[in-house]
């Protein structure tokens, strides 16, 4: 076996572990600072509309120009008034584009483009594009967004919980804010191709979360009839058992994305690959983060916060602090129970729950009555 797999089957059995959710307030700070940095880029800075969602034209010249992108950008700016985004593309034939302006204008500057570039103004291809259409394809995506969050709520407070749909919400919004404000300080240009990136991961987001709760809730059951383990305790191991599995599928997820935004972006200059590629790329790494550091922490939160819960940590606590003063050192797999032991606690307790300080000896308890008091 692979050292990880090696460590993810540990981490799943409880011999290793971190404590993600002990540490939760750093990863609250840390995700507030994101989240800070991001609406204060999107407040200043603003978001790089793009021609489909402000109106505008798009020049596209013959392929092999010689001009580079800063040249081409000062004529385009020059004849325009505005600003304009130039972008090479593989064939070596450049696109410009210019938002806010109209057909009587857009004939003017494909003229005096066609003067500067050196080339015939019948080559070059121009497009014209209404603000309308891309007022509709916004108002399209934030209803699509809203229908997706009802939904995704709806689904899980079945499913599972209330507070797990709330903490999955607060998850894909925070993933949202990151993946916008990067969006804003960058400078990329926002297109439908980012509308349908943004939407996309949302689904990636929500698996990894889901997956976690799914073993949350699978080792919660009859939690209140023991007293080794928190509902937090049991909440940072399913963290810890599906830690390897999330990292693995978040990688194997950005690879191909990455190569879509550094090789076919960057080398290639495909502008087309950079819109959706960015808000994949980063909306993947921050809907793996947001699972395991912001979701599952603050449903342990919202469960701690109940009177069984509270209780339960009272017992908990206290059995601790009784065990430490007579000088024992609790263990998660014991043999020999009390009464009251078998009467509070499910026999598959100490398999399911809790880290433990070291493997359990197979050969404890031989020869020796199965526990019980007659």
């Amino acid at each position: 076996m692979s050292k990880l797999g090696n460590l993810g089957a540990r981490l799943h059995r409880g011999e290793v572990g971190y404590d993600f959710v002990g540490n939760r307030k750093i990863w609250y700070g840390i995700s507030i600072l994101i989240t800070i940095t991001a609406i204060l880029g999107l407040t200043v800075r603003g978001l790089n509309m793009g021609i489909e969602f402000q109106g505008g034209a798009a020049f596209t010249t013959p392929k092999g120009m010689n001009a580079s992108v800063s040249q081409a950008e000062k004529y385009a700016e020059d004849a325009s008034g505005h600003d304009a985004v130039v972008q090479k593309l593989g064939d070596g034939s450049l696109r410009i584009q210019i938002a806010g302006i109209d057909t009587d204008q857009s004939d003017s500057i494909k003229k005096q483009l066609s003067k500067d570039l050196n080339v015939s103004s019948e080559n070059i291809a121009a497009d014209l594009v209404g603000p309308s259409w891309g007022d509709q394809i916004a108002n399209k995506a934030w209803e699509g967004l809203a229908i997706f969050m009802v939904l995704v709520v709806i689904y899980l407070a079945i499913a599972f919980e209330w507070r797990m749909a709330l903490a999955a919400l607060v998850a894909l919004i925070h993933d949202i804010t990151i993946t916008i404000g990067i969006y804003a300080l960058v400078g990329f240009e926002v297109t439908p191709g980012t509308v349908i990136g943004l939407l996309t991961i949302l689904g990636y987001s929500l698996y990894d979360t889901v997956v976690v709760f799914d073993s949350l809730k699978e080792q919660t059951k009859d939690i209140t009839k023991q007293t080794r383990w928190t509902y937090s305790d049991i909440a940072n191991r399913s963290i810890n058992g599906t830690l390897v599995r999330s990292i693995n599928t978040t990688v194997v997820a950005l690879l191909p994305v990455g190569a879509l935004l550094f090789i076919g972006g960057g080398f290639l200059g495909a502008g087309v690959l950079n819109d959706i590629s960015l808000s994949l790329f980063v909306g993947l790494a921050a809907g793996a983060y947001s699972s395991i550091f912001i979701a599952t922490p603050l449903v342990a939160d919202l469960k701690e916060a109940e009177p069984q819960m509270k209780a339960l940590r009272k017992r908990v606590l206290a059995k601790r602090a009784q065990a430490a003063a007579q000088g024992e050192q609790p263990e998660p797999e014991v043999t020999n129970h009390s009464d009251d032991d078998y009467d509070d606690e499910p026999e598959d307790a100490a398999a399911v729950v809790g880290p433990r300080t070291q493997p359990a000896s197979r050969n404890r308890g031989r020869g020796r009555p199965s526990g019980k008091r007659r």
